[in-house]
């Protein structure tokens, strides 16, 4: 029996081992806390790409100004994401926010790096919470005579 237990793991390891092997690796920089600070006292120079699900966003938080496009919907998007900025992009430890920048740096944007914004806090960085309001009362239709 211990003979079998040990061969699942070993097996469940090299098989973990063989999938991180093939993921490719960003080419885009990690931000150190002290980095983005401060390329986030510009501004007026820099675009945030939070590349996160809503849910994490208000689940984790966040930085108070960004532009959220999940990572699925980046290519996509590329025609309106402004070019005179200097961009970093966003997710919670960096591994969707890096293929963000190689996918923003390949099609010609300036990129600074990405940070994952668990990181950052973990750093002793500040995230802003997102607090969503409850649904509005459903209200009923007046009908005029």
């Amino acid at each position: 029996m211990k003979k079998l237990v040990f061969m699942l793991l070993l097996a469940t390891t090299i098989a973990f081992g063989q999938q991180n092997a093939q993921a490719p690796k960003s080419q885009a920089k990690v931000l150190t806390r002290a980095e983005f600070d401060d390329l986030f006292a510009k501004p007026d120079q820099i675009l945030i790409i939070d590349v996160r699900r809503p849910d994490e966003i208000k689940d984790i938080g966040g930085f108070p100004v960004y532009l959220n496009i999940q990572i699925g919907d980046l290519e996509k998007s590329l025609d309106w994401i402004p070019k005179n900025r200097t961009i970093i992009t966003v997710s919670n430890h960096a591994a969707r926010g890096g293929r963000a920048a190689d996918i923003l740096a390949k099609n010609g944007f300036n990129v600074a790096g990405t940070i994952g914004v668990q990181t950052y806090e973990k750093d002793g960085g500040t995230l802003a919470k997102v607090i969503v309001p409850p649904p509005a009362p459903a209200t009923a239709e007046k009908k005029e005579p």
